[in-house]
């Protein structure tokens, strides 16, 4: 059988597909979730401009808000997350789970809000 001489490696191509695996290793590295709590950090839970509930994120625990609408927050493994909910939507349940010192989940139809807090973050800063 004969080869085909346009379906042969090149120089370059060996090159371009290390390029290529090398950027690939590099996104998911750079995109990966850190799954470590920073030491110190809380979990709050805020509802209506009120702050209900301070957790620390290195201890499980799981705490249910009542108001409009029904809303458990579970704290697991340095994580928080709004586990269950009965409002329209439950938007706040699939947005998952936090552990980064800045970021939080927000339920609107029942006006809660759990923030994590800490030494670090990587927000730089929040309009009002």
């Amino acid at each position: 059988m004969k080869e085909n001489p346009h379906l042969r490696f090149r120089r370059g191509d060996l090159l371009a597909i290390a390029l290529v695996l090398l950027l690939a290793v590099g996104t998911a590295a750079a995109f990966r979730p850190d799954s470590t709590a920073p030491e110190n950090a809380l979990v709050q839970i805020w509802q209506e401009g009120s702050l209900l509930a301070e957790l620390p994120l290195d201890s499980d625990a799981e705490r249910t808000v009542h108001g409009a609408y029904a809303n458990t927050v579970a704290v697991r493994a340095g994580k928080a997350a709004i586990v269950s909910s009965d409002c329209p939507g439950a938007d706040c349940v699939h947005s998952g789970w936090i552990s980064a010192p800045g970021r939080s989940i927000v339920c609107l139809p029942n006006k809660v809000e759990l923030r994590i807090v800490g030494a670090q973050s990587d927000i730089d800063f929040v309009v009002r």
